[in-house]
């Protein structure tokens, strides 16, 4: 069995990703087959770029269902995050609809430039394994043009112009607007608590 299957629906760089999951003691699989995706202890949905091009990929690989039926632990990272929402203003287009909410573009101003791009303070705001010996405060690193709001599935937050979800969690589903392979200390505690965290 597959410890961690990373799904690759292409076009993302995951170089950094899979170093960070070696640095662990995982040798994570990279993808896109559902048999190993549903196999898998842990998958991690990672994504770069749009929305609307990242979904394409997901339906063109007969993903979309098998991701919605997973009942392990699953960690969206980043894009990732916004995939497992129902809908993003990117394109105005349909995600996966796993957790609740919608990805709306930052606002932009002089004093907060988009997209935001370098470190943020982040502060968890409800329980869950994945936030064990993350304090308030601990910094992790961003690159993002689209944000989810604040919601009753938000389990950390982190703020540009105005508050946005950091982290949320639902169910076997958790995910990350920061990247937290590029993220030091504070990141690879996140990675680690993803491959302690059972359900």
């Amino acid at each position: 069995m597959t410890q961690v299957a990373i799904i690759d629906s292409g076009g993302a760089n995951i170089t950094s990703l899979l170093s960070a999951f070696e640095r662990l003691g995982v040798a994570p699989e990279l993808t896109a087959d559902a048999t190993q995706i549903r196999g898998a202890e842990r998958v991690v949905l990672p994504g770069v770029g749009a929305a609307r091009d990242a979904m394409s990929r997901l339906h063109t690989a007969n993903l979309v269902d098998v991701i919605r039926g997973l009942a392990q632990p699953v960690l969206g990272i980043c894009l990732g995050m916004q995939l497992l929402c129902e809908r993003s203003a990117e394109d105005d287009v349909e995600c996966l609809g796993i957790i609740p909410g919608r990805a709306g573009k930052l606002p932009v101003s002089a004093a907060f430039p988009v997209p935001n791009m370098g470190w943020c303070a982040t502060r968890p705001t409800a329980p869950h394994p994945i936030l064990d010996s993350i304090e308030s405060g601990d910094h992790f690193y961003f690159v993002h043009s689209y944000a989810v709001p604040e919601s009753e599935y938000t389990i950390a937050t982190a703020r540009h112009a105005e508050p946005f979800s950091a982290m949320l969690g639902k169910d076997n589903f958790v995910a990350a607007q920061f990247h937290p392979e590029r993220s030091s200390k504070a990141g690879a505690r996140i990675l680690s608590n993803f491959l302690e965290w059972t359900v």
